[in-house]
Formats: structure tokens, C-alpha cells, sequence
């Protein structure tokens, strides 16, 4: 999700062929641009009575736009097609939801187009990425995060928590955490007021030492999970599990127990809002 800076990712990517998951990614929003096409057909239409009859025509042109954009470009996303029907499947049962994103990059208009109607929001580690990706797609929804720790610091970051009142679960909590080294504790108030349905974990980057890694993403989508106050479960998917990192923290936070499914190097977990409510995360 995050641009491509490692050549050992992008030889990945080279082994499926650009022009085929990009007609496949085209195939998935025609899907959801049909989907909303049908739903605008009809006033009593429960997609349009989400959307409150007025973000159809803008969530059109958006998929218009991501069409376009993946029907001209070689450059396509990070996540194969098996991974991405993974997150396709949920958004299109759910409808217009509430989706946040770690990382911004070549899949972004993607997925924002395949959420029409809802809210779509991209938290990205480097600001000068994030002007370059808006400058060619103005209207994604992306913030700037900074985070405060480094991928060498996870195993210490583990220990951290569990000497930490403010890390552990029964007392979570990100806004103004500043004891918690874990919590992302500075995001923007659109973040902490939104209760999310679902979160996909892409970034930022992890795959060398000085690099934040994904250690505070994976903990705070689990609070955002675990604290949501509306019925129902927190989606979450994680992208790279094949690392040490992202599987060490999925299972310390995001937990075995609720893992659903697993497609290639991505993991999704459905955690419910009163799960183990006074117990550890896992």
C-alpha cells in the first residue's frame, strides 16, 4: 500500500501481470460502480437511504476516475487479487461503510472506489508521498501520521505493554495517550470520533530496523476495535503477515481466535466490541 522502496517487493509484484489485475481491479469497481448504479434506481434502496440520496453522483465520478486510472497504468497494487476479493467481499456486504486505511498508494483509488457512498480515510507515514498521490487523485482522504517508534524496538515495545497501566487492554485507549508508547496518541480527531467497520493495516513501512514498522498500527486498530460502542464487529485486515512483526503483534493483539480468513499474506480478523472486555487482548 505503501510506495514500493524495496527491490525484493517489487520482483513480487513483477510475478502476476500488471494487465490482468488491472483489468481484474477495473472488474472489481465496474462491480461496485454496478452495484451502485442499481441501488440509485430506487428510492427505497437501502444503499441509497445510507448514502442519504446525495453522495451517489460523487462516489460515481470517483470509480469513473479509478477506472480510468488503472485502465491507462502499469502500475497496479500492491496486494494480489486473491488478497484483495478478501476485502472486496466485506465491503460489498456491508455497503457504504466506514473504512480506514494504514498506507496511501497505487491501490488507494481502488479502494475508495470500491466504497461508494461511505468514508474512505488513508493515514500515510511520508508527506511528501502523500502530495504526490494527491496530486494525481484530489479526492482521496489522507492524513499524515508520525509515529515514534522503530521496527528494531518491537521486542521491547512487547515488554512495554505489559508493564505499562495505560498499554494494557481493560484501560486502552489512543487519544492522548502519551504513557503508552504503542497507542497513536496524535491522530486526527476524524480518526478517534469515527467508529470504523472496517481497517485494513498495509503501513507503514517494515521491512528494515530504522523503519516505524507496524507495531502501533496493529495495537491501535485493536483498541479502535475492541472500544467500538455500536453493535457488530471491527473487520480488520493485515497485510504481510509473512513477516516476523505483523504475525508476532497480530497474535498478541488482533488474536488467533478471531481470524477468519487468510489469503496469501493477508490476514482477516473479525473482532467483536465486547470481546474479552476485562480480559488481555488475546
Amino acid at each position: 500500500m505503501q510506495k514500493i522502496q524495496n527491490n525484493q517487493r517489487h520482483r513480487r509484484i513483477k510475478l502476476e501481470s500488471p494487465l490482468f489485475l488491472g483489468l481484474a481491479v477495473m472488474g472489481l469497481i465496474g462491480a461496485a460502480l454496478l452495484l451502485a448504479s442499481v441501488a440509485l434506481t430506487s428510492t427505497s434502496s437501502p444503499f441509497l437511504c445510507a448514502w442519504g440520496g446525495r453522495a451517489g453522483p460523487n462516489a460515481t465520478s470517483l470509480q469513473l476516475k479509478a477506472i480510468l486510472h488503472y485502465a491507462t497504468s502499469r502500475v497496479v497494487p500492491q496486494q494480489s487479487l486473491g488478497e484483495i476479493s478478501v476485502s472486496f467481499g466485506v465491503l460489498r456486504s456491508l455497503g457504504p461503510t466506514n473504512f480506514l486505511v494504514f498506507g496511501l498508494g497505487h491501490d488507494s483509488l481502488m479502494w475508495a472506489g470500491l466504497n461508494p457512498g461511505g468514508r474512505t480515510l488513508f493515514l500515510e507515514e511520508d508527506p511528501k508521498w502523500v502530495q504526490t498521490v494527491l496530486k494525481g487523485a484530489p479526492d482521496l482522504n489522507a492524513h499524515t501520521v508520525r509515529y515514534r517508534n522503530k521496527l528494531s524496538e518491537a521486542d521491547q515495545l512487547l515488554q512495554h505493554y505489559r508493564t505499562e497501566p495505560d498499554c494494557v487492554a481493560k484501560n486502552s485507549f489512543l487519544r492522548g495517550n502519551h504513557n503508552c508508547r504503542l497507542a497513536l496518541n496524535m491522530l486526527p480527531d476524524e480518526v478517534y470520533d469515527t467508529e470504523w467497520d472496517m481497517i485494513m493495516v498495509d503501513a507503514p513501512r517494515g521491512y528494515f530496523p530504522e523503519a516505524p514498522g507496524r507495531m502501533a498500527a496493529i495495537y491501535s486498530a485493536a483498541v479502535m476495535a475492541r472500544n467500538r460502542k455500536r453493535s457488530g464487529v471491527t473487520h480488520v485486515f493485515l497485510h504481510d503477515v509473512d513477516r516476523k512483526v505483523e504475525k508476532m503483534y497480530a497474535e498478541a493483539f488482533l488474536c488467533k481466535k478471531h481470524l477468519v480468513k487468510a489469503v496469501g499474506r493477508l490476514w482477516h480478523f473479525q473482532i467483536p466490541h465486547e470481546a474479552n472486555v476485562d480480559a488481555d487482548f488475546c
